[in-house]
């Protein structure tokens, strides 16, 4: 089964925290303040990987979490950055990022973060100057990103083999290809998308046997929106329409319903270069097959060729046709062909303005509550039980203009103030 979906939570790694440590060497007076700062946590990393098929290790492993950053020791000995989670998944990878990221993930190598590092905590040593020669507080590691993700795979494929159920489109791809899907003489036989490739010496095309499109797929009927997808990356588009004796609708109909759905899903599919093919030519006489092809020829303006998977009859002009319509795929950057992570941006990035200077002061009862991003973090990383720390902290508040909007707000020293997941007393100074 093609697992093309999944729904994973990523977690990046905490940072690691600073550390109170003084030099006690001896011959060393005075020796101060020598606490080491804390890693950097691990990052969650997607990597495309060509040897992966699809998304199965994903689903039945949803939950990834990236190493925490090692905390800082005396001497100045800085922690350790966490290690890495790397999750691998397959070329066609498509992800939208925790911050509205959207990234493509089409080309062995190409790695993005999903989940980043908290960073780590400022040791001792940092917070030492003229007026303060001996701090005993360190600043505490932040927390990674974390949430979950959608991820989606859309196959890579060259050629997309599209029509309605039983027009046989599995084995067009078996007479073609290497592949071999499951071949039966009802509808619906293929469940999920199969792939084989085609070599003319030259070069290598990937074909994608589509599952049997039915009308309102676009729209969700049957399985047909899933399997849609998978069209999008297809660079042609291979329409077979099987002759069907005992059927008495138009086959220009059948022709229509499909293209109909093509066209309602969207992402230019109606707009791909086309071959239009009768198949199964061998289940009705030669005439009856000339008339139609005819008929075809003429109705779309364009060549129409007849095949049969089951003689062989047409193959091989249809394999020129297919070299023909697909013309050969540039070549890939220098720093890819040399073996360096190729580069590439972001699909889709959606922008977030922030708050009016950065914060925002609200009434919440009795106590207020200062909502910021920037001022959440600062509180984050101090421990309010340390009184050295706190007074750090309403200092910076005051510098930044916390204390004055909380004043103008109606704040009194000794009011509650809340910020992030703390609540404390605050009676500055």
């Amino acid at each position: 089964m093609l697992h093309d979906r999944a729904r994973i939570h990523a977690e990046g790694g905490a940072g690691g925290n600073g550390c109170v440590s003084f030099r006690r060497e001896a011959h060393v007076p005075r020796g101060g303040p020598d606490g080491g700062d804390g890693g950097r946590g691990g990052d969650v990393v997607l990597v495309c990987d060509p040897s992966r098929r699809d998304l199965a290790s994903l689903r039945f492993s949803p939950h990834r979490r990236a190493g925490r950053g090692g905390h800082g020791q005396g001497k100045q000995r800085h922690g350790a950055r966490g290690e890495d989670e790397l999750v691998a998944v397959p070329p066609g990878t498509q992800v939208d990022g925790l911050g509205g990221e959207r990234f493509d993930l089409t080309r062995a190598g190409q790695r993005v973060v999903v989940a980043g590092g908290g960073l780590g905590g400022h040791g001792n040593k940092r917070f030492a100057s003229s007026t303060r020669q001996a701090p005993r507080f360190a600043e505490r590691g932040l927390e990674g990103e974390s949430g979950w993700i959608e991820v989606r795979l859309k196959l890579l494929a060259d050629v997309g083999l599209v029509g309605l159920p039983n027009a046989g489109k599995s084995s067009l791809l078996a007479r073609l290809t290497r592949a071999a899907p499951k071949v039966a003489d009802y509808p619906f036989t293929t469940l999920e998308p199969a792939l084989g490739t085609i070599d003319d010496g030259e070069r290598q095309l990937v074909i994608a046997d589509i599952p049997g499109l039915i009308e309102g797929a676009a729209q969700g009927a049957g399985l047909g929106h899933e399997f849609l997808a998978h069209v999008e990356r297809c660079r042609v588009l291979v329409h077979l329409i099987a002759v069907d004796p005992l059927d008495d609708q138009d086959p220009m109909l059948r022709y229509e319903v499909v293209r109909r759905e093509l066209a309602a899903h969207g992402s230019g599919l109606d707009r791909l270069p086309e071959i239009a093919v009768v198949s199964k030519l061998d289940l009705a006489p030669e005439e009856e097959v000339g008339r139609l092809v005819a008929s075809f020829r003429d109705r779309l303006d364009g060549e129409v060729l007849a095949v049969s998977a089951a003689t062989g009859a047409g193959l091989g002009e249809l394999r020129r046709s297919i070299f023909a319509a697909a013309p050969p795929v540039a070549a890939p950057t220098a720093a890819a062909a040399d073996g360096g992570a190729p580069e590439f941006e972001a699909e889709h990035i959606v922008y977030r303005p922030e708050g009016d200077g950065g914060f925002d002061v609200e009434r919440e009862g009795e106590a207020f509550r200062v909502l910021g991003r920037g001022v959440e973090m600062l509180v984050a990383r101090h421990d309010l039980s340390n009184l050295e720390a706190l007074a750090y902290l309403e200092r910076r508040l005051r510098e930044i203009g916390v204390i004055a909007a909380l004043e103008r707000a109606g704040f009194e020293p000794g009011d509650e103030v809340r910020i992030g997941s703390e609540a404390f007393e605050l009676d500055p100074g």
